[in-house]
């Protein structure tokens, strides 16, 4: 460990003060956590110099991935993004305000509702999508190509092993400031 890494110091003053205490996670599960945070406010603040937020975003994109005609239910948009019925009405009120989706009621005689993007959903989720992951892959610049995919193997076992052992299910959207 280095004296000089704010990371490993947190470790070493626990073995300082409590010798013996179990500070092998910390190096890894407190970077993540401190990564995490900046990755979210970076995107943040991405999205509010374009006038948008992360909640907007991850319902446009769960819908554009949905492949044409881009629309889906909002039970089916409630298990893509893990959210709350509630929640998926409250950004679907705001997207539809902004005229970004449309919402119509199912034809088979249920209360089901499809949501769809429309022209001016798709022509922002597009503009939004570049400008993000961009900007994502510019912080990750400072990893090789090989350092980035060595990373990413070992970050989806660690996700792949510890999501059922915290009873958790695929998590699509991380670094919403809200539901």
């Amino acid at each position: 460990m280095d004296d000089n890494d704010p990371v490993d110091a947190i470790a070493l003053a626990w073995l300082r003060e409590r010798p013996g205490t179990p500070v092998d996670g910390i190096g890894v599960v407190t970077r993540i956590w401190h990564l995490a945070k900046a990755f979210g406010d970076d995107r943040r603040r991405v999205l509010a110099a374009e006038g948008a937020d992360a909640a907007t975003l991850d319902l446009l994109s769960v819908l554009r991935r949905s492949g044409p005609p881009y629309r889906l239910t909002t039970r089916e948009l409630k298990e893509r993004t893990m959210l709350t019925a509630g929640a998926i009405s409250q950004r679907v009120a705001r997207a539809e305000a902004e005229g970004l989706v449309t919402r119509t009621t199912l034809d088979d005689g249920s209360r089901g509702v499809v949501v769809a993007l429309t022209p001016a959903g798709h022509a922002v989720v597009e503009r939004l999508v570049d400008q993000v992951l961009g900007r994502e892959l510019d912080l990750l610049s400072s990893l090789t190509a090989e350092q980035q995919a060595n990373l990413t193997d070992l970050l989806r076992i660690l996700h792949q092993d510890l999501m059922p052992r915290l009873g958790l299910g695929k998590i699509i959207q991380v670094g919403s400031a809200d539901t």
